[in-house]
């Protein structure tokens, strides 16, 4: 088969996929445009009778899980983005579980030995059967023994054999999928359909080279280090590589076994808290949070400690972001509107051609509800989910920062109530977001922003000769161009020829995208 061709005929068995599965059944049809409409109910006449009885996220994670890690992977990112795909289908995402079955125990042998560069048996005292399997990776525990002879319980993550070569060709579907989308349907375009791919593929990434993640953890354990009542696993370097991460042993009670928790004599409600305010501690002091931070990825150690693993996915935010978030939660909880809106302003969140008071009055329908109320009814979560689904009717630009944020501060804010029904988030989270804002918008924290801007007068005081010679080197270009006008040098033109050429096959690939769409569709009726 020809190489160009191979991501249409995997999109298209992927849309079998779906198909078979019922995926296409929970659309809403009434919402949908004549054409959309009728390639679904085309779609449903191969749906299989059973899966009609089935609930939505199974019809998913059922369909995803049959096309393999690059869409389990998919789906949970697209769970992050409600702003894409819709709040109904981002919940039912939500619900799905990375939980493949796992790969032969050899195998993992084999990795080990090609990533480490030693026989298993040179690396551990034991290598025990996979506990655990998901896309991407699965663990195994282990025991090694250090030099002065002391052995200690480890838990090994190995890469799953074939992953990268798997995703790489399936990324090549998504791509095409969202040019197409790009140039054919006008309305996508402010979603950024290739961007939100490029995301995609960057965050795959990352997640597949552990030393990465090995890197994530031990920043993290930096700045928890003086923390109370939360911590992270330490890290086994020697034992470390691309493809391998080896980690301590967690020896703690899953906080998903909130029974477990009853029977172990831990105080719920203080984990709930310790849940919350150490989310927001990472994400307003340190800018450096972790983005899957659900019951599965923490545990709770016999002291009450939480320890938290599968630093895979984490979400940043520079200064700026962390000023903006702290004022919007502060002014909200002193029901300061017209500062929250200044702030989105600020920011550039809001285009400026917008009306703040307007946009002012839009925030104080958000936040009047939450005034009054029993604080344990009040889902901070929701509330940013409001204030992003508002930001869209003033032209709000997508920020994925801050979507990763709202997502993680959902299932965040979910494990913290299953611990402690009667929660009150902003009683909870109010001391740290008050230290925040006093640390860095009072008069201390002034004086360090005098102290930066003047450390930058001064870099560009540094710099000026730097600029002067570039200046001048513009200004010859310029000249050089007003006579002789504007010339293309080979690389250049040769760039703007293929991205025509792009183009036109953009439209080729498209038809031959529902050929052979319909094509297969067919032959499965035929069957």
């Amino acid at each position: 088969m020809p190489i160009a061709l191979r991501p249409l005929f995997r999109l298209a068995y992927a849309g079998f996929v779906m198909a078979r599965e019922g995926v296409f059944g929970l659309a809403n049809l009434p919402d949908l445009p004549p054409g959309p409409r009728l390639a679904i109910r085309t779609a449903r006449l191969i749906e299989r009778r059973s899966v009609r009885e089935k609930a939505a996220d199974l019809r998913l994670s059922d369909a995803l899980n049959r096309l393999g890690p690059s869409y389990v992977k998919l789906g949970q990112f697209l769970a992050t983005r409600a702003d894409v795909v819709g709040k109904e289908a981002a919940e039912e995402l939500s619900a799905l579980q990375d939980r493949l079955p796992a790969f032969a125990y050899e195998d993992a042998r084999d990795a080990l030995e090609e990533q480490l560069g030693a026989p298993v048996e040179d690396l551990f005292v034991s290598f025990d059967e996979a506990i655990a399997a998901a896309s991407i990776a699965q663990v195994h525990p282990a025991v090694v023994e250090d030099r002065d002879g002391n052995r200690r319980k480890v838990a090994v993550k190995v890469l799953r054999p074939g992953v990268a070569r798997r995703f790489k060709q399936d990324l090549d579907g998504f791509y095409m999928v969202a040019r197409i989308a790009e140039r054919f349907v006008p309305a996508t375009r402010r979603l950024r359909p290739v961007a939100i791919v490029d995301t995609l593929a960057r965050s795959v990434a990352l997640e597949m080279d552990f030393r990465l993640e090995a890197a994530a953890l031990s920043e993290m354990a930096e700045n928890v280090a003086s923390d109370p009542g939360f911590r992270v696993p330490d890290i086994d370097w020697l034992r470390t590589s691309k493809g391998v991460l080896t980690l301590e042993w967690v020896d703690g009670r899953k906080m998903s076994d909130v029974n477990g928790l009853i029977e172990d004599g831990h105080d719920l409600p203080a984990l709930g808290a310790v849940v919350i305010q150490s989310f927001l501690r990472h994400t307003l002091r340190d800018g450096f949070f972790h983005a899957d931070m659900h019951q599965g990825n923490l545990f709770v150690e016999s002291n009450g400690t939480l320890v938290a693993v599968d630093y895979g996915i984490t979400g940043r935010l520079g200064v700026l972001e962390r000023r903006f978030l702290a004022e919007i939660l502060f002014g909200f909880i002193t029901r300061n509107y017209r500062r929250v809106a200044e702030v989105h302003f600020e920011a550039g969140y809001v285009p400026a051609n917008q009306d703040v008071d307007v946009f002012a009055q839009a925030i104080r329908a958000i936040g009047e509800p939450i005034h009054g109320q029993d604080a344990s009814e009040i889902s901070m979560a929701r509330l940013l989910t409001q204030l992003f689904e508002v930001t869209d009717l003033f032209d709000m630009r997508t920020q994925p920062q801050l979507i990763m944020l709202q997502k993680t501060m959902v299932v965040v804010e979910g494990v913290a109530r299953t611990l402690n029904p009667h929660l009150d988030m902003w009683t909870t989270a109010e001391p740290v977001v008050r230290t925040w804002i006093e640390q860095h918008l009072g008069p201390a924290g002034r004086l360090r922003d005098l102290g930066s801007g003047l450390n930058a007068v001064s870099r560009i005081a540094t710099d000026l000769p730097l600029f002067a010679d570039r200046i001048g080197r513009m200004s010859e270009e310029l000249e050089k161009m007003t006579r002789d006008g504007l010339r293309f040098d080979e690389e250049t033109a040769e760039a703007i020829g293929k991205a025509e050429a792009r183009h036109t096959r953009s439209g080729r690939l498209a038809l031959w995208v529902i050929a052979v769409s319909i094509a297969v569709l067919a032959i499965t009726l035929i069957d």
